[in-house]
């Protein structure tokens, strides 16, 4: 049996049928203010010209002071490329209603501080003085601290990406002051053949310690590290993949390796805002 061919007929004309898109419509952009920061050696801008582009692109509008990242090696023209405003009185970016900023408030920005204003910052708050917050809660400012946005799966990323560049630069920082221009010992972050490696210890198992390790260890270091937390030497042990020389902290045996080490990092995780303290001046 064959197949019957469709049949076209002449008596009636085709045409195509309209679609309606469903489109959103755009809501009203937010204005954002990036200050130049003037914190004692603050060098970073709270926004690089990549991140303005996309809140450009999606409605939004950023004011920047002038030479706002020029510390971090960004100048005006990237950021004006980017789509951001470029404004020369601080005081008129302090009038956007959301401000972000890569370090606190501090008391020269007081003044500035508009009512009902939005920062987002880090906050600080063990170190954070009373006249500061007073002003901030007078102006009912709503402050979004760095330190504790959360993600998805409940931790820490802004946290945790600070640490991991602190136990990156630690190291190279150490080999610097090991070199005899700085007044150092004259020796070799690291280990040569036929020379024994430079022994480094590690005061604390988490992420500023982890990389720490792994920088020490990639440089050829002799890696040492304390934690009174087993489970987090456990997660180091697994997360770098090789058998590292773990303790407890425990006091004399902790001395002596401080004693003999060419490299000390203190990596513990504050308490409250308060480092806990398990070295003496006696050691």
């Amino acid at each position: 049996m064959s197949k019957k061919q469709p049949v076209i007929s002449t008596s009636f004309s085709y045409e195509t049928l309209e679609e309606t898109l469903d489109i959103k419509v755009k809501g009203e952009g937010m204005m954002i203010g990036i200050p130049k920061e003037i914190a004692f050696q603050e060098n970073r801008v709270a926004l690089t010209p990549d991140a303005v582009s996309v809140l450009v692109n999606n409605g939004h509008s950023v004011m920047l002071e002038h030479n706002a990242g020029d510390a971090s090696h960004f100048r005006d023209k990237d950021y004006s490329d980017a789509g951001a405003k470029i404004v020369y009185s601080r005081k008129e970016v302090f009038k956007a209603p959301i401000m972000v900023k890569s370090a606190p408030v501090i008391e020269e920005d007081l003044p500035l501080l508009q009512m009902n204003q939005a920062i987002i910052s880090p906050l600080h708050l063990s170190v954070l003085r009373s006249e500061v917050l007073g002003t901030m809660m007078k102006k009912k400012i709503t402050a979004l601290s760095f330190e504790n946005l959360k993600d998805d799966s409940n931790s820490y990323p802004i946290v945790r990406s600070m640490s991991e560049i602190a136990g990156s630069a630690v190291m190279l920082i150490a080999a610097q002051y090991l070199g005899s221009a700085n007044h150092g010992k004259g020796v070799l972050l690291g280990g040569i053949s036929g020379i024994a490696p430079t022994k480094v210890i590690i005061i604390g198992a988490g992420i500023v310690g982890e990389y720490a390790a792994r920088a020490a260890l990639a440089l050829g270091a002799s890696v040492k590290v304390f934690d009174n937390n087993v489970s987090r030497l456990k997660r180091l042990q697994n997360t770098i993949g090789q058998r590292l020389w773990t303790s407890v902290i425990e006091p004399k045996l902790l001395a002596k390796q401080l004693r003999t080490c060419e490299v000390a990092v203190g990596a513990l995780a504050n308490q409250n805002g308060r480092t806990p303290m398990v070295a003496t001046k006696k050691w």
